[in-house]
Order: structure tokens, then C-alpha cells, then sequence
């Protein structure tokens, strides 16, 4: 498979003795992990026969892997999908991908700067701006224009830098 690629999860151990790895996700979209999806692990393709729950991690049994010990050779490695994937979004919902480098304005029309990032939280992500940091949620985020190249926030007391 040609063309860029972002990591998606990483092996953080090895469950049971042929080979199953145990895995933590870094992506909402866990039909990345379904049979025949396309995936790598150290720049090699590779096919997944079976992926189960187990607790918060995902246990991964991959073709041609069945030994304990060359699982072990894993750990923390990481496996990537390609970046075009696109899964099915929410009419509310965007890829990280697509709000890094969009201009973020006040309701006001204040314009604070470009987003740097987008961290993911326990509840929420957080839209990073410079030093200002917006909670991804529709009190704070008023709009998102990905045509336009805008956000619209709503800030509150506390959220900018003082």
C-alpha cells in the first residue's frame, strides 16, 4: 500500500499463549481493525483474522502469528491504517486532520489564531489555540466552517492565558 499513514493503536502485550496480541486503540473508528481492513506493523501489511473486546484494549490475532514469543517481539510496537480511511461521521463530527490549521475566531469575531492541535480527553477532545484551549463540546464550539477555514468558539473566563 502506497501513500501516507497515521498510527492507530499499539501493542502493549500479549494475551494467552498462540500469539494474540493486546492492543491499546488510538482511534475512535475500530472498523480499522476488522477482518481485511488494510493495516501494517512495522511497515508490512498485515491481516487480522479476529479482533474481541477485552476491557478498555482490543485483542488482535493477526495471520501467520501463533507463537507467544515472536508476540512478545511486538510490544509497543504500532500498527497504522492508511490516512485516507474515511469512516462515516456524525453530521457534529470532524477528523483531527481537518481542524488543524483552521483560523478560530470569537463569537465576537476576535480571531485567536489557527488550531494546533486537537487533544483527545477522557470526556471530550480539546481544540488547541496558542495557549488557549477550547473544549470540543457545542457550548464552546459555535461553528465549523471546513469550507470557509473557521471555527467560531465561545470563550469563558479562565480560558485564555492571563
Amino acid at each position: 500500500m502506497e501513500g501516507a499513514y497515521r498510527k492507530v493503536a499499539q501493542i502493549v502485550g500479549v494475551f494467552g499463549l498462540k500469539g494474540q496480541l493486546k492492543v491499546r486503540v488510538m482511534t475512535d473508528f475500530l472498523e480499522r481493525f476488522e477482518p481485511g481492513a488494510p493495516l501494517r506493523l512495522d511497515g508490512q501489511d498485515v491481516s487480522i483474522l479476529e479482533t474481541t473486546p477485552h476491557g478498555n484494549k482490543l485483542l488482535i490475532r493477526l495471520d501467520g502469528l501463533d507463537d507467544v514469543e515472536a508476540a512478545r517481539k511486538l510490544q509497543f510496537h504500532y500498527f497504522e491504517a492508511p490516512a485516507e480511511f474515511h469512516a462515516q461521521l456524525a453530521e457534529d463530527e470532524y477528523r483531527t486532520e481537518d481542524l488543524i490549521g483552521l483560523e478560530v475566531f470569537t463569537i465576537d469575531s476576535e480571531r485567536l489564531g489557527i488550531v494546533d492541535d486537537v487533544l483527545a480527553g477522557p470526556a471530550h477532545d480539546v481544540i488547541v489555540v496558542g495557549e488557549i484551549m477550547v473544549p470540543a463540546v457545542k457550548e464552546f464550539v459555535k461553528d465549523v466552517d471546513l469550507p470557509g477555514g473557521r471555527i467560531v468558539v465561545k470563550l469563558i473566563e479562565g480560558m485564555r492565558p492571563e
